[in-house]
């Protein structure tokens, strides 16, 4: 798959971009409400097996440089059904690049996927759910103290979706 936006190229991942990707999920900081920090080996296994080889993500590239600056989940779960998430390189934070390659993604499933719903979850009740309603996504309800952080808490998790119908509307 390859979806081109004004300043991203969103790709399925190759086995180059390991070192970015580690730029990712190596950063305590950008980690913090996924999942404890990958070393470089285990990054290396996840592009391989899950990105690749399930074709489980798709890559966030920059357009100018072809830097890989964010990775997104994107995930057909049942027919018409798709998860989508996202986790970006933290440089990149507040510059719409992550609301701009989701949307590109979004706007493939519903006009070209066949996509019926898109939906994603989340702990980080601010920023992530900023960008969730800012896609369009409605609450869908939050599971209390359903799942972890990586500091062995209970916390919340955020449920939110977006219809094809409503998608059309907007």
């Amino acid at each position: 798959m390859r979806i081109e936006t004004n300043r991203m190229v969103v790709r399925d991942f190759t086995p180059e971009d390991a070192a970015d990707l580690h730029e990712i999920f190596g950063d305590a900081e950008t980690m913090k409400n996924c999942e404890p920090v990958y070393d470089f080996e285990k990054t290396k296994t996840f592009l391989r097996d899950f990105c690749i080889g399930r074709h489980g993500a798709l890559a966030a590239a920059h357009k100018e440089n072809g830097k890989v600056v964010g990775y997104i989940l994107f995930n057909e779960i049942e027919t018409g059904v798709y998860e989508i998430g996202w986790i970006f390189n933290r440089r990149y934070w507040r510059k719409g690049y992550a609301y701009e390659a989701c949307r590109a993604v979004m706007d493939y499933a519903f006009s070209d996927a066949g996509a019926h719903k898109i939906f994603a979850e989340a702990i980080d009740g601010v920023k992530s759910v900023g960008l969730m309603k800012k896609l369009g996504m409605c609450l869908e309800g939050v599971q209390r103290e359903q799942t972890d952080d990586n500091f062995g808490n209970y916390v919340n998790l955020h449920l939110y979706g977006i219809l094809r119908r409503e998608w059309q509307k907007i």
